[in-house]
């Protein structure tokens, strides 16, 4: 069948603008062939290339602290943990998958972010995850699909990590009709690799041979980067073939024969075919070196009879790699891939001149300048325009003295531990296995979850974080206050926070209003990550996050691991001890406004006022108090205000040891409102437990740090008592927490 004539219009249908293909023609010196326009679509598509975003980017701390390599130079962050040792992490998106087909779209996004694990040589230790879904419990619409999308999003991440044998520690979910049409499926990856085994993501050494191992090609994926690429809409459900079919098996077995490559040292450069499949690993690791690579398509494995050239680079099946062997040294490489029962097959040779050329049927269907592929090459960067969207103006205004006072907080705190965004996700996690490896010691349902590391005393906590809610209201302080939380979680355990990675969740980027809301939280990430020495490693930038009814909440994803130099030292966020002391520290004379809180929004049904307080400063030092309090072995627990406030805080405190609950008794002075006290969600604080044989030392190292203290309440009894305003039962209390979603989920 005759490839189609490429023209301008043809061009067009690939997602590429009339600019740019005037630009192909310009660097080509000629028209390209059909093949080579499949090539630059997917490479200058904003999923490759991120042509509407680098630039934001770039303004990020992308270097510092305990980085070993500078953001986006490898195929994930690495960062040193000392003792020879770094971890490896990285998150991204699998969004529009994961809407027209959840099951796989959720766990090839699982599949592709561990193999950017261990192609850095690094063993995935841990798997992590974001999801955003439509609202569960509406009133006004049909929420099956949600339901549908939900459940099988769920089913795909567990299946795909269980049976690839790296356990789900950690993640979190919100609920909001903004997310109905686009659900948001981040899946984040943690490794652990010596510093002399780390492997690289690039091409030297003429004719070096080129490998493509693991799996077969075949048609599954093709395009799949400009689908990412576009707007959610009707014709998507059509573009299914666009979405990849994962092996976890394969995976596993993929794992342990790179691996064991890499160590056996034969390995120039090591890449994961995700987007853009032979494309993107060809061009991406030849540019990093300035060479090129003649490759011949004819040995390929394929699973599909007849593929064009143009399906075969543009294919994303799963679990394939692409290596550069030393030269004389491939027998090694092929022996280890037997062993592993995996394909393991030269494609091609390292060149000298900066094109990565393409053969098929021998005829030469490609030949491209690699560099006018990639990202921080001669790909195309555009700064769009930017314009504050015309809601901020009048959202902000909230006259709260006005609404209604609840005559029974009771109900009010039932009600807020029962709603989706707050209750707890046991029916999501209790479907991973969480313990494989026998290294969790931390388990999900925490401030943070944490993972030892065998051998050593030394265990990572990590967190996924953002509240889309106040990155809606302030685009700015709400991107700030997601590092700040995350960070805030792992220190709560008494991790000292090393570094993020991030997935920025946005819109249609040629819109000047969300141009605005992602270039406000790349300030607000930036300016919180400097505060915090906690650089950015990478990640990913995932827009067109719309459908014509729904444009998503903007959600700059933070993926945040933190350090435990002795396992000992270990904070949990639960109450432990009948007549332990508990106390508030931090932001203590912390406004008392409900913009932006869940309960504003359950109880009188608004998405208003400002996102919460934040002080960078106080920040700052309640985490380095945090840490040194850990560190003294002189806290029974510690756990953070987020979402519901201090009155959740305190009830998830009592129940999340679901085996042992215990109840408080608290009294709070109240400078405003009781509700207003009980349900802001200022940030900066924390609730901690201790014997009080400790007072001293605790309030001596919060002053010494200029953090606030006030002693609260006492641990004890059956009933979480709160003044004379709240005094709930135990067992209400999880009932409501633990059960809600098993019965949303059953309906």
């Amino acid at each position: 069948m005759p490839e189609p004539e490429v023209n301008l219009e043809l061009a067009k249908t690939f997602g590429l603008i009339e600019e740019e293909y005037s630009r192909i023609l310009e660097i080509l010196g000629r028209k390209p062939t059909y093949t080579e326009l499949g090539i630059y679509s997917v490479m200058w598509s904003e999923h490759c290339s991120y042509k509407n975003s680098i630039l934001e980017i770039k303004k990020l701390p992308r270097s510092g602290g305990r980085l070993l390599v500078k953001a986006g130079e490898e195929n994930a962050g690495l960062v040193d943990i000392g003792d020879g040792l770094a971890v490896a992490f990285k998150i991204e998106s699998h969004n529009h998958p994961s809407a027209v087909e959840p099951y796989q779209g959720a766990a090839t996004g699982v599949g592709g972010i561990l193999r950017d694990i261990f192609t850095m040589g690094a063993r995935p230790i841990a798997a992590l995850n974001s999801l955003r879904f439509g609202s569960l419990t509406s009133k006004s619409s049909d929420t099956s699909r949600i339901k549908y999308l939900f459940k099988n999003v769920v089913k795909g991440i567990g299946d795909y990590g269980n049976c690839f044998g790296v356990p789900t520690v950690s993640g979190e979910i919100y609920f909001d009709d903004c997310y109905r049409d686009n659900p948001l499926v981040n899946a984040m990856a943690v490794g652990i690799v010596k510093h002399n085994e780390v492997a690289k993501a690039s091409a030297k050494g003429e004719g070096n041979p080129v490998f493509i191992v693991g799996s077969s090609t075949g048609r599954d994926g093709i395009h799949g980067a400009t689908f990412a690429s576009e707007e959610i809409s009707e014709a998507s459900e059509a573009k299914r073939p666009s979405v990849q079919v994962g092996d976890p098996f394969t995976e596993k077995l993929l794992l342990e024969a790179s691996l064991e490559l890499i160590k056996s040292g034969v390995v120039i450069g090591m890449q994961d075919m995700g987007a853009a499949g032979i494309t993107c690993s060809t061009s991406e690791m030849s540019a990093k070196e300035g060479v090129g690579m003649d490759i011949n398509l004819d040995f390929v494995p394929a699973r599909e009879e007849n593929m064009t050239a143009y399906e075969i680079m543009l294919s994303e099946s799963q679990e394939r790699m692409l290596v550069v062997i030393q030269k004389g040294k491939e027998d090694i490489a092929k022996h280890i891939f037997d062993k592993w029962d995996l394909n393991c097959v030269q494609i091609g040779i390292v060149t000298n001149n900066p094109n990565v050329k393409v053969t098929y049927h021998g005829k030469v269907k490609a030949v491209v300048p690699a560099n006018t592929l990639v990202l921080g090459g001669d790909a195309p960067v555009y700064i769009r325009e930017s314009k504050e969207p015309e809601y901020l103006k009048t959202i902000h205004t909230l006259n709260e003295e006005i609404l209604p006072e609840p005559e029974d907080l009771n109900t009010v705190l039932v009600n807020l531990l029962s709603t989706p965004n707050i209750t707890n996700k046991n029916w999501v996690y209790e479907q991973y296995d969480t313990q494989v490896r026998t290294n969790t010691i931390l388990m999900p349902g925490g401030d943070a979850s944490v993972v030892r590391i065998k051998g050593t005393r030394k265990a990572l906590a990590m967190k996924t974080d953002c509240n889309g809610r106040y990155v809606y209201l302030n685009p700015y302080k709400g991107a700030m206050a997601a590092v700040c939380e995350a960070a805030r979680n792992v220190a709560c355990t008494g991790a000292e926070p090393l570094a993020i990675t991030n997935c920025l969740n946005f819109g249609n980027p040629y819109k000047p209003e969300v141009y605005f809301q992602f270039q406000e939280a790349i300030r607000g990430i930036g300016d919180a990550c400097r505060k915090l020495n906690t650089p950015v490693t990478g990640g990913n930038v995932s827009f067109y996050n719309e459908s014509p009814d729904y444009a998503v909440y903007p959600t700059p994803t933070i993926g945040m691991v933190g350090l435990i130099e002795d396992t000992e030292k270990m904070v949990t966020a639960y109450f432990k001890n009948d007549g332990d002391k508990i106390a508030l520290i931090g932001n203590i004379n912390s406004s008392s406004s409900i913009g932006g809180s869940e309960y504003l929004y359950l109880q009188y049904g608004m998405v208003k006022g400002d996102a919460p307080e934040l002080d960078l400063e106080i920040e700052a030092k309640l985490i380095t108090s945090l840490l040194l309090l850990a560190k003294s072995s002189i806290l029974n627990s510690a756990h953070d205000l987020s979402d519901g406030g201090l009155a959740v805080a305190l009830t998830e405190s009592c129940i999340i040891n679901r085996t042992s609950p215990i109840g408080c008794i608290v009294n709070i002075n109240y400078n405003t409102r009781k509700d207003f006290v009980l349900f802001n969600e200022s940030h900066s604080r924390v609730i901690i437990s201790y014997n009080a044989v400790n007072e001293e030392k605790i309030k001596n190292i919060c002053k010494e740090n200029n953090t606030g203290f006030s002693n609260i309440g006492i641990v004890g009894g059956k009933n979480i008592k709160i003044n004379n305003d709240i005094n709930i039962p135990l067992e209400i209390a999880k009932n409501a927490y633990y059960n809600s979603i098993h019965k949303i989920m059953e309906v």
